[in-house]
Parts: structure tokens; sequence; C-alpha cells
């Protein structure tokens, strides 16, 4: 038998919530998680009741998650005649880290996509390498490898930084 879908949002939205920060960024995640359960909301009834429900709401978070970057890429930005140097930044690079160590997203956004998201997915969401593998495509050897650099890459990069600034090495 099938939880309520109330249930499952409470029980699975603050993983997709993580998950989605750390793909998008703190401002545009909260979009792509609205997406996500108002796509899962329509799909629930058909979903299999055997099925991996964390797993299923992680893949259409990672699937709004592109569409919220496509989107962004294509939106056109209104700014006043100035040179290149001074345009105004995307939403998704804005300094707003909404409670997220600026050092630690910076260092996240820095890494490749296909590092940032198996780090999300494995690190954050908590899935076995088998399953990133699954969601962002390619073997669990590639997820493992991925999510690896990745971390070495966070350490070397966000401990650098930590121990530069005296606000984060506290």
């Amino acid at each position: 038998m099938k939880k309520p879908f109330e249930q499952i949002v409470v029980d699975h939205g603050p993983t997709v919530l993580r998950v989605c920060r750390a793909v998008l960024g703190p401002v545009d995640a909260e979009d792509a998680w609205s997406e996500t359960f108002l796509a899962a909301l329509k799909a629930y009834p058909e979903l299999d009741p055997e099925a991996n429900v964390e797993a299923w709401l992680v893949t259409i978070g990672h699937r709004k998650a592109i569409d919220v970057k496509r989107a962004e890429a294509r939106r056109a930005v209104p700014v006043e005649k100035v040179h290149l140097d001074e345009m105004p930044e995307s939403s998704a690079t804005r300094d707003q880290h909404d409670g997220w160590d600026g050092d630690l997203w910076d260092a996240m956004k820095r890494l490749p996509p296909k590092q940032r998201q198996t780090v999300a997915y494995h690190h954050l969401a908590g899935f076995p390498h088998k399953e990133v593998a699954e969601i962002v495509g390619g073997t669990e050897s590639a997820a493992r490898r991925a999510a690896a650099d990745g971390i070495a890459t966070l350490r070397r990069t966000y401990l650098s930084t930590s121990a530069d600034n005296p606000e984060t090495s506290r």
C-alpha cells in the first residue's frame, strides 16, 4: 500500500531540496523543488508500489534542475548600456547563499557538472553509486570516480579557502 502523497513530501522533501541546492545553488533550488513535487503529484498514482520513491523523486528533481538551467540560459537579462565587465550576474551565480557557507557553495559551483551532481546525490542525498549512475547517466564506477574527484577538489579548494578566511574556519 502506498503512503499518502503528503507523507511522501514530508519524508523526502528535505533530501530533494538538498540535491536541488547542490545542483542549482540556493537561489533556483526552491523552484526546481516545487516543480519536482508538482510533477510527482501527477505521476504518483501510477507509480509502482514497490518503487524506490526517494530515487524516483531525485530523478525527477534532477530533470527539473536541468530544465531550470536551460530556462536560465534562454532568459534575456535586461541591462543598461554597460561594458561587458559590468554585466550583472545571472540568478544562478548571485551571491545569495540562503544559509550555506559561501566558500563551500563557491567551491561546489566551480566543480564540473557531473562531479557536482554525483557529490550531491551520493554525499548529500545518500544514494549508492549505482543509483547515482542511473540518475546522471554512466556507469557505477564512473559515478564513484566523479564523486571521489569532486570531494578531492572540494577538500583542496574549500579547505584552503576556509584556512585563509578566519570567519569560515571556526
